[in-house]
């Protein structure tokens, strides 16, 4: 994945919290919680929801600053992770800018460690997530090598995109208010929230399929696609608690199999149309 080297980035659509310090919260519980948190910590966790106390974290930090100066064109995104970030989500926002009516833009959030959010605290144990009380996207950078060390994905530029596409995908939920029909049905291989997450992967696909046309990426190989399919497969539920416990529990799973993952993002990449990421229809699943 390389940028244009003249596109002209916005990293105002970014907020720099690296290096800001606060109160860390307390997880605690048996084996089964064990499992929750670490199902939290892979990619599209719309949570916490409260039910821990809030941090006393200001937003501010020189990084941001340094993200101004650093990040000013498309060259410097070829050049900077965090520069890449910046223009992955301007070019995600760029899209769904133009396709969804009374798009509001929501900023991403670099922290380490932990962080407030409108959601309540957060730690890096939490994983990216998108809050919807305060419409923001949370990632502590760090997570790209837990995807590659501990999920077992190949990574690249790609794979990270895929999470950043992934999580606005859920930013677009909430503005077209289909997160609201999640209600309680939270664990399940048909739940709520297992259509919610593939329908963010789909999202996340559509956005590749156009990524090109918004101006701030070059171009996208097949190779790119295949980071983006193998990142989508490392998070899925079973291969997760395969790896965890060594047993596949279909009734916990939150986010959705490997294969349902790969298949919900391959076909909004293949179509390039967000209506035929209906997860939430009779059969889909």
């Amino acid at each position: 994945m390389r940028f244009r080297p003249d596109a002209r980035l916005d990293p105002g659509q970014v907020q720099d919290r690296r290096g800001v310090g606060g109160r860390g919260i307390a997880v605690g519980g048996g084996a089964g919680t064990i499992l929750v948190v670490l199902v939290l910590a892979l990619l599209g966790v719309n949570v916490p929801r409260g039910g821990a106390d809030p941090l006393s974290i200001g937003t501010g930090s020189s990084g941001g600053e340094e993200l101004g100066s650093q990040c000013r064109r498309g060259a410097d995104a070829n050049q900077s992770e965090d520069c890449r970030i910046v223009g992955v989500v301007n070019s995600v926002q760029a899209y769904w800018g133009d396709h969804v009516q009374g798009y509001r833009q929501a900023p991403t959030r670099f922290f380490t460690g932990q962080t407030s959010t409108g959601c309540g605290g957060a730690t890096t144990d939490v994983g990216p997530f998108y809050c919807p009380p305060d419409e923001a996207v949370y990632i502590d950078l760090g997570f790209y090598d837990e995807l590659r060390s501990r999920f077992g994905a190949r990574g690249g530029p790609f794979a990270e995109a895929y999470v950043i596409a992934h999580e606005y995908g859920h930013h677009v939920q909430h503005l077209l208010g289909t997160d609201a029909k999640v209600g309680g049905d939270r664990q399940g291989e048909t739940s709520g929230s297992v259509r919610l997450e593939l329908q963010a992967d789909c999202y996340a696909g559509v956005w590749a399929a156009h990524a090109v046309d918004t101006g701030f990426i070059e171009d996208l190989t097949q190779a790119d696609i295949a980071d983006g399919l193998d990142a989508a497969a490392a998070v899925g539920d079973d291969r997760i608690q395969q790896q965890a416990t060594g047993r596949v529990d279909r009734e916990t799973w939150t986010h959705g199999s490997s294969a349902s993952r790969q298949k919900w993002f391959g076909t909004g990449y293949r179509t390039g149309d967000a209506r035929r990421c209906d997860t939430f229809a009779a059969g889909a699943l």
